[in-house]
C-alpha cells in the first residue's frame, strides 16, 4: 500500500515536532526514518498509524485519505521498541490474539488461525518455541514474535519503532538481515524509525533523514551517502572530514590537491575513504604526522594530526585497505601527504 504525507505539522506546546512534511512512499518500499532524538521520526510514525493526530496536513493510504479515521480501519500494525507482548499468553497466543479479536464475520475459524499461525511462526524461524511463555524467550527471539503477532493479521503497512535499539550488536546484525530477507518474501510496505545510521543503510530501501522537524534529504543509501544534499546529511551520515575554506584550512586544502579556483562553497566535506596517504621521509616538510590508528577489520582508520596556521591542532581521519596500511609501515609520528580524491561543497 502506497503512503502520501501531505504538509503535516505537528507541535507539542512551544516545540515544533513536524514541520510541513510532504513525502510519497511507493507500495512495497521497505522505509527508514533516520535523524537525531528528537526529530520528529516516532511522532511521525504515530501519525501515520492514527494514534497521534497532525495539527494540520493529510495522510492518505494507496490515495485514501485517512487522515479522521481510527486505527482499527486504517489496516495498519505497528511494533513497538518494547514489543509489549503478553506475558501471561503463550507465543502461539500471543501470535494468534489479532485473529482472535477479529470481528465476528471476518474472524477465521480455529483451525485457520493454527495454520496460519504456524505457517508463521516457521517464517521467523520460531515454531519450535510454540508453547513458552515470553519471558522464557530471548531478546532477539521476542522481538521477531513481536513481527509475527504485527503480521498474523496481514497488515497492508508495518510500522516499526526502534526495532532493535534494545538488543545487543551482535543480535540487532542478524536480525537487520533476517528483516531484509523477510521484508523480500512478504513485500508489505514497512517503515521503521531509528537513529541508528549504519542500521538505516544495510536494512532499508529508501532513507528519509529528518532534523527538528523537517525531511532534509530522501534517497536510496547510495544517494544518501554518496550525494548529501546539504551540510547536515554529511555529517550525520557516516564520518567526514570538513575543511573551511575562510579558515586556515584554504592554504592546506590547495597543498592536498585541491585548487581553490576549483572550489564550489564555503566548506569541504571529505570522506576518510577519499583521502590518500603517501608515507614521506623524515626530511620532509609536511606539516601532517599519524597520531594513532585503529584496526576496524578490513579496514584501517588513520588519525592524523596537523599543527595549524595559527598553531591551533586539527584532527583529520583517512581510511584504507589492512593490506596497504601494511605495505606502508606507518609508526605513530610519521610525516605523511595527503591527497584527496573526492570532496563535497556546501555553503
Amino acid at each position: 500500500m502506497s503512503i502520501t504525507l501531505s504538509h503535516l505539522s505537528k507541535r507539542f506546546g512551544a516545540f515544533s515536532a513536524l514541520d510541513n512534511i510532504n513525502l510519497d512512499i511507493p507500495e512495497g518500499e521497505l522505509v527508514a526514518l533516520l535523524g537525531p532524538s528528537g526529530c520528529g521520526k516516532t511522532t511521525l510514525l504515530r501519525i501515520i498509524a492514527g494514534l497521534e493526530q497532525a495539527d494540520q496536513g493529510d495522510v492518505f493510504l494507496r490515495g485514501d485519505k485517512v487522515t479522521d479515521k481510527p486505527v482499527k480501519n486504517r489496516h495498519i500494525s505497528f511494533v513497538f521498541q518494547n514489543y509489549a507482548l503478553f506475558r501471561h499468553m503463550t507465543v502461539f497466543d500471543n501470535v494468534a490474539f489479532g485473529l482472535r479479536v477479529k470481528p465476528y464475520k471476518d474472524r477465521p475459524g480455529e483451525a485457520i488461525i493454527r495454520k496460519n499461525v504456524h505457517d508463521l511462526l516457521n517464517l521467523v524461524q520460531l515454531d519450535w518455541v510454540h508453547d513458552r511463555f515470553p519471558d522464557q524467550l530471548s531478546g532477539g527471539q521476542r522481538q521477531r514474535i513481536a513481527l509475527a503477532r504485527a503480521l498474523a493479521v496481514e497488515p497492508s503497512v508495518l510500522l516499526l519503532d526502534e526495532p532493535f535499539g534494545a538488543l545487543d550488536a551482535s543480535v540487532r546484525k542478524d536480525l537487520r538481515l533476517w528483516l531484509r530477507h523477510l521484508h523480500h518474501e512478504l513485500n508489505v510496505t514497512t517503515i521503521f524509525v531509528t537513529h541508528d545510521q549504519e542500521e538505516a543503510m544495510e536494512v532499508a530501501s529508501q532513507i528519509v533523514v529528518l532534523n527538528h522537524g523537517k525531511i532534509e534529504q530522501k534517497g536510496t543509501p547510495s544517494e544518501i551517502y554518496d550525494h548529501p544534499s546539504n551540510d547536515f546529511v554529511s555529517r550525520f551520515i557516516g564520518q567526514t572530514n570538513v575543511f573551511h575554506l575562510e579558515k586556515d584550512d584554504g592554504a592546506w586544502l590547495k597543498s592536498a590537491g585541491i585548487a581553490l579556483d576549483d572550489a564550489r562553497g564555503i566548506t569541504a566535506h571529505v570522506r576518510p575513504h577519499n583521502i590518500a596517504v603517501v608515507k614521506q621521509s623524515d626530511r620532509a616538510s609536511s606539516p601532517v604526522f599519524l597520531k594513532d590508528w585503529q584496526h576496524l577489520g578490513a579496514t584501517i582508520r588513520l588519525e592524523l594530526g596537523r599543527e595549524g596556521i595559527n598553531g591551533s591542532a586539527k584532527t583529520i581521519f583517512a581510511e584504507m585497505p589492512n593490506e596497504q596500511f601494511r605495505q606502508l609501515e606507518l609508526a605513530k609520528g610519521d610525516k605523511v601527504s595527503l591527497f584527496i580524491k573526492h570532496a563535497h561543497w556546501f555553503n
